[in-house]
């Protein structure tokens, strides 16, 4: 097989168009196309026959209008039909067999993206009370270690120079948990939190062995690893510490929604938990959060245009939650504190972008605004210090960090002045902030591009100094000076300019239309897909390859109206704007139609569906992965998990308007005999949900 098909595997026909519910294997107007290219796989009569579904007639009517689904009986909500696994089953002996050719192929290009990878490796170590907190990965062992050295000094003052010792005379190393020991007895293995009470003295984690995002907490001494009191089942990885005393988790209901918050006292049985908050309605669902000073825990309620928060005194856990932000449909609030205040991130319609409020914890009606609305700069979130603030911004498609000196905690806040922004050196990137001392002036912040690799810096607030603490290590001769990053832009069908991101390998691209190319797109629920580094793309950018993000609306890198004109009754402008920034691919000669692939994930794979329906002449071939494709039926159906949620994102298609137009782009309902592309399908037989975020 051609070697430039992605890894070997983008010459698979359409096996299967799936959600984690639902699988159509053997639509009638897409049989002609199951089938591999004679050419790369030999005569047609050495091909293994594809398996076929049973059709079982289910018809669905509304408003008048009749669907039939054929295949509408492979839904299984329990995951263990016989008839389903067994033609599921089918379908991976069929894929296997059909990809067989490929597969020294396949190894090669594995044992090349592990070969990248130094496995025995620490992360970098972050410095919070006596210690140093790191994990660390060991050569052969698919899991991490959670580990934690003493500070030798730990009443200096902390600096973006601090080094953690290490050698013979440094303090010992602790191994806290071993994921590699945990894991031995699972088939699945997965810790979804890890907590350090703020004595340090225990840990809580969260353990999910079945990858069904159930978890069971356990709590145990971070030195001896002695379990403290019974684990807690059934609950979500959401957790965090009340003090040293308490727990405060949170529980989903039948549909697996999170709607339950409870306290839990260590030792106490799990039965005994007081229930903080349980919210009834079922287009919303709980979050949980601590503040930075670890003073308060923050419960917030939540669908997907309102989120209003609920306050808890951790020295004061006997007088339960206190309403901070009230419940008003349309306004969204996230909320931090620091000294004698608040700090309330809101959007609303009018402020859509966000604007920052504080106001006095024993005031909490008093609100000042510390940094306006502003249409061109969206605010993302906040971390706060004891004395700096810092703002994580989107300006003209880009992140950006702004940091403000913060008066005394005694003196009045009025407004911030003299916000200084980081910089930074490529013209596509991304950058979080990430966990740090709220007691420090060292904010904490990871970087990386499309030619540079995950970079961890300390920054210091007072002087603007950045040092490099930790930069992700690429074997194999890893050049970054050997990639060229570029920002393009597309224009949409109706004059919007959709930004693009892009990257090749510059001695091997001719850029001159012959180059092939793969273009990544998502564009749903405002999460904005930023331009980072992948080791494992190197294998098809050292193959000539020429890798490209399409930033659409649907998403949130041009801040909120992005995303506002990217969802309901203009959803599919984040499939035309997909189909015009490929369109201008191919005209600025990046690529050709003959060489495009396409890919996306979860909603990206409902992008990935409907740019295949509107224009299957456009590309070679697509990956789908986990696609959200059948929309109007899930939409339909609130039993599905998070559904009744999802109508403030898709629309709610019990309404005649939202039906039709949903119908109209719903990959499944508008398959067709036409000739597609390669098209390569995959999906997962447990799932919580639709899986949005997962990109």
């Amino acid at each position: 097989m051609n070697s430039n098909c992605i890894g070997g595997v983008l010459h698979l026909r359409l096996l299967l168009f799936s959600t984690s519910h639902r699988i159509l294997a053997a639509h009638p107007k897409i049989s002609a196309s199951r089938r591999l290219s004679t050419a790369t796989m030999g005569s047609r009569s050495q091909l293994p026959s594809p398996p076929l579904a049973e059709k079982v007639k289910h018809e669905m009517e509304l408003f008048g209008d009749v669907r039939v689904d054929n295949y509408y009986w492979l839904r299984d909500d329990s995951r263990k039909n016989p008839k389903v696994i067994s033609y599921l089953q089918q379908e991976n002996a069929y894929t296997e067999a059909m990809m067989s050719g490929t597969k020294k192929f396949e190894d090669e290009i594995y044992a090349e993206i592990r070969g990248r990878i130094k496995e025995d490796d620490i992360s970098a170590p972050l410095r919070k009370g006596p210690y140093y907190y790191y994990s660390r990965t060991l050569e052969g062992k698919e899991y991490v270690q959670y580990c934690r050295r003493p500070i030798p000094n730990r009443d200096a003052p902390s600096s973006v120079h601090d080094t953690m010792p290490t050698g013979p005379d440094a303090p010992p190393e602790h191994v806290i948990l071993d994921e590699n020991v945990k894991a031995q007895e699972h088939g699945f293995y997965r810790i979804g939190a890890f907590k350090v009470s703020p004595n340090h003295k225990m840990v809580a984690y969260a353990e999910d062995t079945k990858g069904d995002e159930i978890y069971t907490v356990y709590v145990i001494d971070a030195e001896t690893q002695a379990p403290i009191g019974k684990p807690l089942v059934g609950v979500t990885s959401n957790l965090e510490w009340a003090g040293n005393d308490a727990l405060v988790y949170i529980t989903m209901d039948e549909i697996l929604r999170p709607d339950k918050a409870w306290l839990h006292k260590l030792g106490a049985d799990q039965s005994n938990d007081s229930c903080l908050y349980h919210e009834k309605d079922d287009m919303f669902s709980l979050g949980l959060e601590a503040s930075e000073s670890e003073k308060f825990l923050f419960i917030a309620s939540e669908s997907k245009i309102t989120r209003f928060v609920f306050y808890l005194e951790v020295s004061k856990l006997e007088e339960g939650l206190k309403v901070l932000t009230p419940r008003i449909i349309g306004i969204d609030t996230s909320v931090s504190h620091r000294g004698n205040h608040f700090f309330i991130q809101r959007r609303s319609d009018e402020f859509f972008n966000s604007e920052l409020l504080a106001c006095p914890v024993d005031n909490t009606s008093a609100t000042t605004v510390l940094i306006p609305h502003r249409a061109s700069v969206k605010i993302q979130y906040i971390k706060l210090f004891s004395d700096h603030l810092a703002v994580s911004e989107r300006e003209e498609g880009l992140p950006k960090i702004t940091v403000y000196h913060l008066p005394e905690v005694e003196e009045p806040l009025i407004n911030l002045e003299g916000g200084k922004s980081v910089q930074f050196i490529d013209p596509v990137y991304s950058v979080d902030l990430s966990v740090s001392q709220f007691s420090s002036t060292i904010l904490r912040f990871s970087y990386s591009s499309l030619r540079m690799p995950n970079s961890v810096y300390d920054y210091d607030m007072n002087t603007g100094e950045s040092v490099l603490k930790k930069i992700e290590t690429v074997l194999g001769g890893f050049d970054a000076s050997n990639y060229v990053t570029k920002r393009k832009w597309a224009t949409a069908s109706d004059g919007t300019e959709i930004p693009i991101s892009i990257v090749y390998q510059k001695n091997l691209v001719k850029l001159d239309g012959s180059d092939p190319m793969l273009l990544y797109g998502y564009g749903s629920y405002e999460i904005c897909i930023d331009p980072d580094f992948e080791a494992s793309r190197l294998s098809l950018l050292d193959r000539g390859f020429i890798f490209a993000i399409a930033h659409i609306r649907g998403g949130g890198e041009m801040g909120r109206q992005w995303y506002e004109n990217g969802k309901f009754l203009k959803k599919k402008n984040t499939f035309t704007d997909f189909i015009s920034c490929a369109e201008y691919l191919i005209e600025q000669k990046y690529c050709s139609k003959e060489k495009l692939c396409i890919e996306g994930r979860s909603a990206g794979g409902l992008l990935i569906g409907a740019v295949l329906n509107m224009r299957p002449d456009l590309w070679k071939a697509a990956v789908a992965g986990v696609p959200f494709v059948d929309v109007l039926t899930t939409m339909l159906d609130p039993t599905i998990p998070l559904t009744t949620s999802e109508w403030e994102e898709w629309g709610d298609p019990r309404k005649e308007e939202f039906y039709f137009y949903m119908k109209s782009y719903s990959p499944v309902d508008n398959v067709k005999a036409q000739n597609y592309p390669d098209i390569l399908v995959t999906a997962g037989l447990h799932g919580k949900y639709k899986d949005q975020y997962n990109t």
